[in-house]
């Protein structure tokens, strides 16, 4: 019972935790994190640089005391002093090893400088890498919020019948357009189109005569001739008669 109790408080933790994870922000966490690795690596590296460096500066005081002491052993010996050329041997022998043991330090040191230097490269190299990672994922995520957004738009479509009431719209316009042409094309079927094509013929020959009356009577145009009339001869009286009636009526005409 305790053991199935235990399991459940896990289990509902780790669902807890995992509800509280978003992999953006916990990317973008990393992110900041690798970044502030970097100036602390720094501070390690330089502090190895200094030890080197004081490990250098000790190497070369033990070389200087050791020619100091040589010289003075070397000297002491030469004014039959053997007593005090001993003292300084002991002091020469004990500055040699100091020197021997601060070699292998200094040995050491900047084996563990270039190490540090390498490890800073490799760190570097694989922070940019995982960085890069983390903002290729950050962008995949924008899209794919941006992408469910538009399946949310076009779900919604479906969902509040906006489909359906757009087809309808579109279906009344596409029939409403097509009653009011069949109802231009009978209102056009209905106008009597033949007497307005004679009609305009009309005018247009009554404004082609004005244009020639008006070149006749500025001279730019000559009169038409008129064409004589034969006259038969008479054969019978009755025929006269109806001639000279012909002859008066249009005199007549002419003199209206």
């Amino acid at each position: 019972m305790w053991e199935r109790f235990k399991r459940a408080m896990r289990s509902f933790a780790g669902l807890f935790v995992s509800s509280l994870e978003n992999p953006e922000l916990i990317l973008e966490q990393n992110i900041r994190d690798l970044n502030d690795q970097v100036p602390k690596m720094n501070e390690n590296i330089a502090m190895v640089r200094a030890n080197v460096t004081l490990l250098e500066k000790e190497n070369a005081k033990y070389k200087t005391e050791i020619a100091q002491l040589t010289t003075k052993v070397k000297a002491a010996i030469q004014a039959g002093r053997d007593d005090i050329a001993a003292q300084y041997a002991g002091k020469l022998q004990m500055e040699k090893d100091a020197l021997i043991r601060n070699e292998a330090q200094l040995a050491t040191a900047r084996a563990a400088y270039e190490k540090a230097l390498t490890v800073k490269k490799a760190f570097i190299k694989e922070k940019e890498r995982k960085t890069q990672e983390a903002q290729n994922a950050l962008q995949e995520a924008q899209r794919a919020k941006w992408q469910a957004k538009v399946a949310d738009s076009l779900e919604s479509f479906q969902v509040a019948g906006i489909d359906s009431t757009h087809d309808e719209m579109i279906r009344k316009v596409t029939e409403q357009s097509a009653v009011n042409q069949a109802r231009l094309e009978m209102a056009l079927d209905s106008v009597d189109t033949a007497g307005m094509k004679i009609e305009e013929d009309a005018q247009t020959i009554h404004a082609n005569e004005l244009v020639r009356q008006m070149k006749l009577e500025m001279g730019l145009l000559s009169p038409e001739p008129v064409a004589a009339v034969p006259v038969s001869t008479p054969v019978s009286e009755p025929v006269a008669e109806s001639a000279k009636t012909i002859g008066k009526k249009v005199g007549e005409f002419d003199a209206s």
